[in-house]
């Protein structure tokens, strides 16, 4: 929202509200590369008169030409307390007309109803026309009990792994399912399948999903795949900017005709332990601005926190958080 006001004469406290975000510059503070959203001027002539307020004032538009900002977040696997984490930093951000979460909701951490309600509670928040939720694979193995496929060993020595990965996974699957009701369950089931698109003013089309189109459990879009490779995954859709998770790195690459940025992951961070990783995208005059933000949480509470609620194998989750 704008608001076109003289400051002439106005010396006890001036209000310019010019977005929906807000920032505070105490005086003296002005400067032509200030962001302007909210200012409050105490009674200080001094300050409404200074050259740089002034050009602050006149050099930039009143929303800085911010056309759209969007958070991006998902792979929290059941980590509360990071993703209050990520939650807590979002709101710290300021306002958003989107809020995209890429799916694996709830699987293999210590809260995964939790996680759920938090984020039913959001959209309620939120709004459905600005929160919007998908499905990841670990989602789909808890509503329809499939589980990933694993290459069978061939050789004996390799048996003893494989049978102990099978049955630490197939124990955390079976804890987390006791762990859902049918609120939780449901949201789960209405995730599934999803992709998210919206059209950006100015930019063109973004598009959305949890590993890559059709495919809930493709690395096609890791950071490190080979462009021929990521590029084929995107070939049957039209767009501009593909958001994707799923290999919990976060990224943002250049492909011919695409940009693809992955989050990283909110509660199973590939590359940075103990950060609930998310990003904030902002365009701005039709350009985009990608910022890959870690805030922290405590990871070791966190994990004591799930033995004592009685995960069944928390020391496999420390390794790959």
């Amino acid at each position: 929202m704008r608001l076109e006001a003289s400051i002439a004469g106005l010396w006890d406290c001036v209000n310019f509200i010019c977005s929906r975000r807000v920032s505070y510059r105490a005086p003296g503070q002005f400067t032509a590369e200030s962001q302007f959203h909210l200012v409050i001027i105490p009674h200080n002539p001094a300050v409404c008169r200074s050259p740089a307020f002034m050009l602050h004032l006149a050099a930039k538009p009143f929303n800085d030409g911010v056309t759209m900002r969007l958070a991006v977040f998902g792979d929290i696997h059941g980590n509360l307390p990071a993703l209050q984490a990520a939650l807590a930093d979002i709101d710290r951000c300021g306002d958003f007309d989107q809020i995209w979460c890429l799916g694996d909701l709830a699987a293999l951490g210590g809260e995964p109803a939790q996680c759920i309600q938090t984020l039913a509670q959001r959209r309620k928040n939120w709004g459905e026309d600005r929160f919007m939720l998908l499905g990841g694979n670990t989602d789909r193995y808890l509503v329809t009990g499939a589980r990933i496929a694993l290459p069978p060993p061939k050789a004996a020595a390799d048996y003893a792994a494989h049978r102990d990965a099978i049955l630490s996974m197939s124990a955390i699957y079976a804890w987390t399912m006791r762990q859902l009701g049918w609120d939780e369950f449901a949201l789960l089931r209405e995730s599934l399948g999803r992709e998210l698109k919206l059209d950006v003013a100015g930019y063109g089309r973004i598009v959305g999903f949890h590993a890559s189109p059709g495919d809930d459990e493709s690395t096609a879009l890791r950071p490190d795949s080979p462009d021929e490779e990521a590029a084929d995954a995107l070939l049957d859709r039209a767009g501009r900017l593909a958001l994707c998770g799923h290999t919990h790195q976060a990224c943002d690459r250049a492909l011919p005709g695409w940009r693809v940025v992955n989050p990283g992951s909110v509660g199973m961070s590939a590359s940075n332990p103990g950060a609930a990783e998310w990003a904030l995208l902002e365009w701005q005059a039709g350009e985009l601005q990608v910022e890959l933000r870690r805030p922290a949480y405590d990871m070791e509470a966190a994990l004591r926190g799930w033995a004592a609620q009685g995960h069944p194998h928390s020391d496999w989750m420390r390794a790959r958080m």
